[in-house]
């Protein structure tokens, strides 16, 4: 009997260019592609599930609020669930070779997580951040012993990336392509199974809401997803800041929504309708002003003695803004948001009077609408 070889199927749409450069049945890269599965497999094994935290509401309101604090992963935000499921996409895909470099568009926190990552394989990492990206986040990549291109345009991270891998024989990881594919959304421990066991013992136990905010879409798409799947009657609701283009795409139904601005509040926010961005799966969005954001994120310091990032502050927001519209309705419930990472990385922005100023944001209005829903139930009306 004859054997014959085929020729290669066309790549599908957005993968990387297939490389002719590397054996991939030779069984030093089998190898190597092994132990660095394992070692990326194995670092989940070492990183406990991430704290739901309680924060403080009257009893008698009949609704309780959880944020789900990913800033104790072991690179400090949400980010390491989703750069732990990248690297595994890409090392099962063939993408990511030993010697050639890993690079990522981001604002900062993905890139910290994934300079980890790349560290833990022993590749070379490089992230494309816009200029204007936190210092504190610059200097958390280079510690985990990645490098940075910062760019001028917030718009051209995606174009200079790719060319950079295309130059350098690299990977670009494009988390806003497939971030909402290499999360494995009906279980193995996401975030949101995790949300549901963490609750399994709480008063109420499935939540009436989760809030979750979008920067690359694929953890809101993984929460709406899972709860599809698991037949569950909770609605997602996804928070997004000024400068971004998701709300405006969502409520147009325009896939071809844009920004001309960069969103202030680092993490999430787009200025295009990233393809992770799944619209269909989520029941909500809310516009929330730059200032409510922060004047949230400096409640929840007064209330929880933590400091969070400013993308923490935009789902809190949102997420008062529900428990207040179920206590007017009369409804009872839990409404779950999440703690995105830490706020030490933005301390000369979101906790720095000076840095409102330059910006222009005035959060005191908003201040004291969270400060009297807080000591009354009542949310001040058009806030």
């Amino acid at each position: 009997m004859s054997t014959t070889e085929g020729t290669p199927r066309p790549a599908p749409e957005n993968a990387p260019a297939a490389t002719a450069d590397v054996d991939r049945s030779d069984p030093a890269h089998r190898s190597w592609l092994k132990e660095a599965v394992r070692k990326v497999r194995a670092e989940s094994g070492r990183s406990a599930d991430t704290h739901l935290l309680a924060f403080p509401l009257p009893e008698e309101w009949g609704i309780d609020l959880y944020l789900k604090d990913e800033s104790t992963h072991p690179t400090g935000s949400l980010k390491h669930r989703l750069a732990r499921s990248l690297f595994l996409y890409g090392l099962c895909n063939g993408w990511i070779r030993p010697g050639r470099p890993v690079i990522e568009a981001s604002s900062g926190s993905t890139a910290v997580s994934e300079a980890y990552f790349a560290g833990l394989i022993g590749v070379p990492f490089i992230a494309v951040m816009p200029r204007t990206t936190s210092p504190e986040k610059t200097r958390l990549i280079e510690f985990q012993g990645g490098r940075c291109h910062l760019v001028d345009d917030p718009r051209s991270v995606y174009e200079v990336s790719a060319a950079l891998a295309a130059e350098t024989g690299g990977h670009f990881l494009d988390q806003f392509t497939y971030a909402e594919r290499a999360t494995d959304w009906r279980g193995n421990n996401n975030i949101a199974e995790s949300v549901y066991q963490q609750l399994s013992a709480e008063r109420f136990p499935e939540p009436a809401w989760i809030v979750a905010t979008a920067g690359t879409g694929g953890t809101s798409a993984t929460f709406a997803r899972y709860i599809h799947y698991m037949q569950y009657d909770t609605r997602v609701c996804v928070p997004d800041p000024e400068n971004s283009c998701f709300f405006d795409g969502w409520t147009r139904g325009d896939p071809d929504a844009a920004s001309d601005a960069a969103s202030r509040i680092e993490g999430i926010g787009r200025p295009r309708m990233e393809p992770s961005f799944v619209p269909a799966a989520i029941d909500r969005m809310m516009k929330v002003p730059d200032a409510a954001s922060v004047a949230a994120v400096r409640a929840l310091e007064r209330s929880l003695g933590r400091r969070a990032g400013g993308s923490t502050g935009t789902g809190l927001w949102s997420a008062l803004r529900i428990v207040a519209e179920m206590r007017a309705a009369g409804r009872t419930g839990s409404v779950v948001t999440l703690i995105c990472d830490p706020g030490d990385r933005y301390l000369d922005k979101y906790y720095a009077d000076a840095w409102l100023a330059e910006q222009g944001l005035d959060i005191a209005p908003y201040a004291r609408t969270l400060e009297r829903f807080l000591a009354t139930g009542e949310w001040a009306a058009g806030a």
